[in-house]
């Protein structure tokens, strides 16, 4: 259902109160305007600074002394049974006696008279005790159809300003379209003015603008990060299995494997050892598959008004669904959501935030891609290792004589060294427990020692570097060791 329909179908069905917390407050209007004609319900409007108005008819004349919250809510109390009353940015002022009075009347006068009570806020900063009335309302992100008709018409809008020329393609506009999903109409509207503003062109040339625009807006928001992934699996040392897991489904996003019958994969949980590659290879995935990625910090979640943090979630992954078909990262999930696993500290708000993201897991039908990776799997949630969170659980472990080998030679290459130069036999065996992160890191610290002393890198410089600086396998060795034997029969090997 679209949004007129949905919220059709919650004020027909007896909801009293519905909050929408949205920074597109026009379009919110919108909304409740359409729904309220096709209902053929009279519509108030209330704000501070205006006090109650028709919310019917353009500059419609103020009620005398509404002004105020307390005041605007008791005239809205008065409005013709079945009407539809809507607020803007009420909910700050609840807080207050007088006004949270004048409110709780009001909802028991609309349960009278069949009215509702639609309130607009661009935060979600309602008292709990309002919250107790409220039924939450989502603002849907726009579709493909609405993101062109939104390039179209600001497009027009700029060209009456000050002419613009428009030379784009078909498959250009797709693309724009396609780069755009998953952002607010506001933001897509303000992307599209900002590469049209200084050279007065709309073409194929503007879509990395736009892609990159889009890039900046999501970091802006704060709650997802878009990594850029020049990696690719070749970049990778070992993981043999899991390589080939993925390739067996890198097209399986496409109609034809949908048309093949194939669901398109859901995720995989990645566990293993500080420094094994399991980030490295999260990356990796979204080049090989060609799809953008997405980072997702649990701990940027949380926020201190009650709901916020559980609506941050929603959000996010609302976003994510979006923007599919996409790689959606979190990265040490555990961190996120470590409380769920044992007895509460927060109040319960991990455990429910964790529910959440089980159910979204769960239940999920746009083509997002989970990457989980976790270090610590003490701290994780019995309920995510339970099969069909995700397709497969891979642990990571510290990598082999032969693994070794090829992450020296990776290393070395990336730094304009042949690595047919470097004695990469005697480099693995002194490697022994050292993870991929750590073998990068010896190899820059006789890097920086050889340019310091104006030699060259070589293999004695990087035999000592290992020498000098013990790997975690043997600083940590009991937790390594316990991580081993955890995995040995829960998970798949990577190798």
């Amino acid at each position: 259902m679209n949004d007129l329909e949905r919220m059709s179908q919650l004020i027909t069905g007896g909801y009293v109160c519905l909050s929408i917390v949205t920074f597109e407050e026009q379009f919110a209007l919108e909304v409740v305007r359409q729904t309220a004609l096709s209902l053929d319900r009279d519509v108030w409007i209330w704000s501070v600074g205006s006090g109650v108005r028709d919310g019917l008819i353009a500059d419609s004349p103020i009620i005398a002394d509404t002004e105020t919250p307390a005041g605007g809510l008791r005239n809205l109390a008065m409005t013709k049974e079945g009407s539809i009353c809507i607020t803007l940015d009420l909910a700050e002022h609840l807080k207050t006696g007088l006004a949270q009075r004048a409110f709780r009347d009001l909802i028991q006068q609309f349960e009278k008279s069949g009215s509702t009570l639609v309130m607009i806020d661009s935060e979600d900063s309602v008292p709990k005790v309002v919250k107790s009335f409220t039924r939450p309302f989502e603002i849907s992100l726009p579709d493909n159809e609405e993101l062109q008709s939104i390039i179209c018409k600001t497009l027009r809008r700029v060209h009456r300003k000050k002419p613009i020329e428009v030379g784009i393609s078909r498959k250009g506009m797709d693309t724009i379209v396609r780069n755009l999903r998953g952002l607010t109409r506001r933001q897509a509207e303000q992307i599209i003015i900002d590469t049209v503003v200084e050279d007065r062109r709309f073409d194929d040339d503007d879509i990395n603008m736009v892609f990159a625009s889009k890039r900046r807006m999501i970091q802006r928001g704060g709650l997802l990060e878009y990594i850029e992934t020049p990696l690719d699996l070749s970049e990778i040392g070992g993981m043999k299995y899991l390589k080939k897991w993925l390739a067996q489904r890198e097209n399986a996003f496409s109609e034809e494997a949908e048309a093949f019958g194939l669901r398109a994969p859901r995720g995989m949980l990645m566990l293993g050892v500080q420094g094994a590659g399991k980030s490295l290879c999260a990356k990796a995935v979204a080049t090989a598959w060609h799809q953008p990625l997405l980072r997702m910090d649990p701990g940027v979640l949380y926020a201190s008004y009650i709901g916020e943090s559980e609506r941050n979630l929603r959000d996010a992954l609302r976003q994510t669904e979006a923007m599919s078909p996409v790689i959606l990262w979190i990265d040490e999930i555990e961190k996120g959501f470590s409380s769920a696993a044992s007895q509460s500290v927060d109040g319960g708000l991990s455990k429910r935030l964790f529910g959440t993201l089980l159910t979204w897991m769960q239940e999920h039908q746009e083509p997002v891609f989970v990457i989980a990776t976790a270090n610590d799997i003490t701290a994780l949630p019995p309920e995510l290792l339970r099969k069909g969170r995700f397709d497969e659980i891979f642990f990571v472990d510290l990598p082999t004589r032969t693994v070794r080998k090829q992450i020296f030679a990776i290393h070395l290459r990336k730094r304009q060294r042949n690595p047919e130069q470097f004695d990469l036999a005697a480099l693995s065996g002194a490697s022994e427990g050292y993870s991929g992160a750590e073998i990068e890191q010896a190899v820059i610290s006789a890097q920086h020692e050889a340019y310091a002393e104006k030699g060259q890198l070589n293999t004695n410089r990087i035999l000592t570097a290992l020498k000098t600086s013990p790997p975690l396998s043997v600083t940590m060795a009991e937790s390594v060791q316990y991580l081993r034997a955890w995995a040995r029969d829960r998970c798949v090997p990577v190798d």
